[in-house]
């Protein structure tokens, strides 16, 4: 069985103490795949040292998170440019909307995420958004930029049904995660209704632990959890859950 988590900030300062047993953890659980996203310019170093130590599990994303995108978004763009030329990357992520921290560089966001998107097209790359108290905003550019060239996933979806379903007419995966185990975290209760293919599984430690270490540091190993919950949602048994969705994590990744 192999399992993999399509979204975890393993560079993290939050496993500065013990980043090799963390991952020791992944492996012994049969988590071999890890996609790991950006936040800003400052982390690129971090993430790149940590492809050298774990290059056959480790998959890196390029790009500027939205709640980094501030009075100097255009420079962490230029940066984001600069990577994309000078080496390989995965993914165009994570990029998006995010109203919940702050509101008064929605415009900015905006500008940022499209430019993200028209990137990833231009690289044919998948996106990975992030989408905090923002589906509307989000779904404005989506539909602006819809066509062949958009795909990805829709990184630690939290919607209703009806915006699952939109998501997915965008060419998204939605990623689940640690929500999907909580009492109220609302979309176990209508997951069923979304075809396995349509799903991939993420962690987004050290943030969003999972039941029952909620409210603690995540870690990748900790998919565990996820992955019993969605056997339980979907009555398959757990190697099927990680058997499919490893498999559409290659048809949006391409390895």
């Amino acid at each position: 069985m192999v399992l993999t988590d399509t979204h975890t900030h393993l560079y993290s300062e939050a496993f500065d103490e013990d980043r090799e047993a963390m991952m020791q953890r992944a492996f012994e659980n049969n988590i071999q795949r890890m996609f790991v996203p950006a936040i800003d310019s400052s982390y690129t170093e971090s993430m790149l040292d940590l492809e050298k130590k774990f290059p056959k599990n480790v998959f890196l994303m390029m790009g500027l998170h939205p709640t980094h995108v501030k009075e100097n978004y255009l420079e962490e763009l230029a940066h984001v440019k600069g990577m994309l030329e000078s080496r390989k990357f995965i993914a165009i992520g994570e990029i998006g909307i995010d109203l919940y921290w702050d509101k008064t560089l929605l415009q900015e966001q905006k500008k940022a995420f499209r430019t993200q998107i028209q990137l990833a097209k231009q690289y044919q790359l998948p996106i990975v958004i992030h989408c905090r108290d923002a589906f509307d905003e989000v779904f404005e550019v989506l539909e602006s930029e819809k066509g062949d060239g958009l795909f990805g996933i829709f990184h630690c979806f939290t919607g209703n049904k009806e915006q699952a379903k939109r998501a997915i007419s965008y060419n998204m995966k939605l990623g689940i995660g640690g929500v999907v185990t909580f009492k109220n975290g609302k979309i176990d209760q209508f997951l069923k209704a979304i075809n396995l293919k349509h799903i991939v599984l993420e962690t987004d430690s050290p943030y969003l632990a999972p039941t029952p270490y909620r409210g603690k540091r995540n870690e990748t190993s900790y998919l565990t959890e996820i992955v019993a919950k969605l056997s339980e949602i979907y009555q398959v048994s757990e190697e099927e859950i990680a058997s499919i969705t490893t498999e559409n994590s290659k048809a949006v990744f391409g390895v």
